[in-house]
């Protein structure tokens, strides 16, 4: 069996490779017992794509992902598809199965602000934390709250939040045991070892 992950970030050459190897960093420590292939799509609407292309395209045997931010908290977080059916009107290519999408909730920055710990090893003296999105029920606040207060806890530091290049930067740092208290990620997590075990 061969596994992808369509994943949205990059959308250059060199913002492609980073985003790869970051997410893989992080993966890693995910515990799997096999490594899917990474592709960075840019835009959240290009990794759909992409991922609707190859799912119509794939051998019985493959397994394709869709990782996207949701943008808006989810009401359900094992039913993926139906939050991008009703947010964003994607639909479920056919054949397609709930566990073939994850979804960073509501964002990706909701990652990284739950492990503080990476933070403070990237940030170090000039993290403001206080500035910082409380910890309970993170990922039912809106992307907006969580983006904007990790932009307030960076903007004296040298190297200030932002998308892109610094965005991964964090990400590879992150440990997944501080981000057990996530639904999302944890459900991630657990799908991915199981359905990547070797054949």
């Amino acid at each position: 069996m061969s596994a992808y992950v369509y994943v949205e970030g990059g959308g250059t050459a060199s913002l492609d490779r980073r985003c790869r190897a970051e997410f893989a960093k992080l993966l890693k420590k995910c515990e799997l017992e096999r490594m899917p292939r990474l592709v960075a799509c840019g835009s959240r609407a290009n990794a759909y794509k992409r991922f609707q292309a190859h799912h119509r395209t794939k051998s019985a045997a493959d397994y394709i992902v869709l990782l996207v931010d949701s943008e808006e908290p989810v009401a359900d977080t094992e039913k993926p598809w139906q939050h991008l059916g009703e947010r964003d009107k994607w639909s479920r290519p056919g054949g397609a199965t709930d566990q073939q999408v994850f979804l960073m909730t509501t964002c990706m920055e909701t990652w990284i602000i739950s492990d503080h710990a990476a933070l403070h090893e990237h940030y170090g003296h000039c993290l403001q934390e206080p500035a910082l999105p409380p910890a309970v029920n993170i990922e039912r606040r809106p992307r907006n709250e969580i983006q904007d207060g990790l932009s307030r806890a960076t903007r004296t530091c040298s190297n200030a939040y932002k998308k892109g290049k610094r965005s991964f930067e964090i990400l590879g740092k992150l440990h997944p045991d501080a981000l057990r208290d996530l639904p999302s990620f944890t459900r991630m997590r657990r799908i991915l070892q199981e359905r990547l075990k070797p054949q």
